[in-house]
């Protein structure tokens, strides 16, 4: 990490409060890995441990009016955004106190809410919305930004470039978030694209773009910052490629033949949390102690989390077709 990053306020309440948020997000995972292997949560399972940096540096650069589109590996993204612990547990076991009532599980995360609008199961399919949200937002004269997060993989995809080109000709309002973890769903970058520089691909629509350590946290921070600002100076959309790593497979269902575990070691050396803790504590922003608090208030939190979602009920079963609708029913 570095010494200085431009535009963050490097406090010790700001560094808790990252501490906190990126600690959060790693032992909810593991106990939705643990609860997994339960069958208390069940279907696909996409967990964000590795991540944690992006997620959180992202969003504290943007405003609570502003709009989020994530990806299926979505449950960092949601805790950063303020959904609360409880809800998005409650989603994962398909409970109706979810913050999706249940029916959309742990790749469908949503909160009107907050703005977040999901969660989406399908490759690059949320930068099409994002491009709508902001097309929304500038006709209506809303000084918003539409953040949408996606994976590398999305680049292979022709809604990626047809997203990019409107925003970049309309000059939309969009942050275009890329989490390059190198290996989509399990192939390499460099076996499925040309050229592995993701964001010259936002450079060919004339989109500014930055390549960011998406392993320090503040450094993301910074970079978003920096891209939030010329958004909403009217500049048009802007592009980060956040370059991290995921040290749990893909999902659950996942061998993983794909990496060696020594490479997944040699990145674990480096992850969010094992270089911006020694940081804080050497620049005296956090102390040992502080981080153990902070160990002990998060797993209050999950615990209360788990509790939460196994008192919570199950959607009455005559209250499943609501809200579904037949296509003449959805015409008229």
């Amino acid at each position: 990490m570095k010494d200085t990053y431009d535009g963050v306020d490097l406090t010790a309440e700001h560094a808790r409060e990252l501490a906190h948020q990126m600690i959060l997000i790693r032992r909810f995972e593991e106990k939705c890995a643990e609860l997994y292997g339960a069958e208390k949560i069940r279907g696909f399972l996409h967990l964000y441990i590795g991540e944690e940096a992006n997620a959180v540096g992202v969003m504290q650069a943007l405003a609570p009016d502003d709009n989020i589109v994530a990806t299926y590996r979505e449950h960092g993204h949601a805790l950063a955004r303020g959904l609360p612990a409880s809800e998005v547990m409650a989603e994962m076991y398909g409970k109706a106190a979810g913050s999706s009532r249940g029916r959309g599980g742990s790749m469908h995360l949503c909160s009107a809410d907050h703005r977040f609008y999901g969660g989406f199961a399908i490759v690059a399919g949320g930068l099409p919305l994002a491009v709508g949200l902001a097309l929304a937002d500038k006709m209506r004269g809303e000084d918003r930004v539409t953040c949408c997060f996606f994976g590398e993989g999305a680049a292979a995809e022709g809604e990626f470039h047809e997203a990019l080109n409107l925003a970049a000709l309309w000059k939309l309002p969009v942050l275009f978030v890329c989490e390059n973890n190198g290996y989509a769903m399990g192939t390499a970058l460099e076996r499925s694209e040309s050229d592995t520089d993701i964001h010259r691909h936002a450079e060919s629509y004339a989109m500014e773009a930055s390549v960011v350590d998406g392993m320090d946290v503040l450094a993301v921070e910074e970079a978003t910052r920096r891209a939030v600002s010329k958004i909403r100076a009217g500049e048009g959309p802007y592009f980060l490629e956040n370059r991290t790593y995921r040290f749990r497979a893909h999902s659950m269902f996942d061998a993983e033949l794909y990496r060696a575990r020594e490479e997944v070691k040699e990145w674990e050396k480096r992850g969010p949390l094992v270089q911006f803790k020694p940081w804080t504590i050497e620049k005296a922003l956090l102390s040992a102690s502080d981080y153990e608090e902070i160990e002990g208030e998060v797993a209050g939190a999950v615990a209360d989390a788990v509790a939460f979602a196994e008192a919570a009920p199950w959607e009455p079963v005559e209250d499943l077709l609501k809200d579904v609708m037949t296509p003449a029913e959805a015409k008229s």
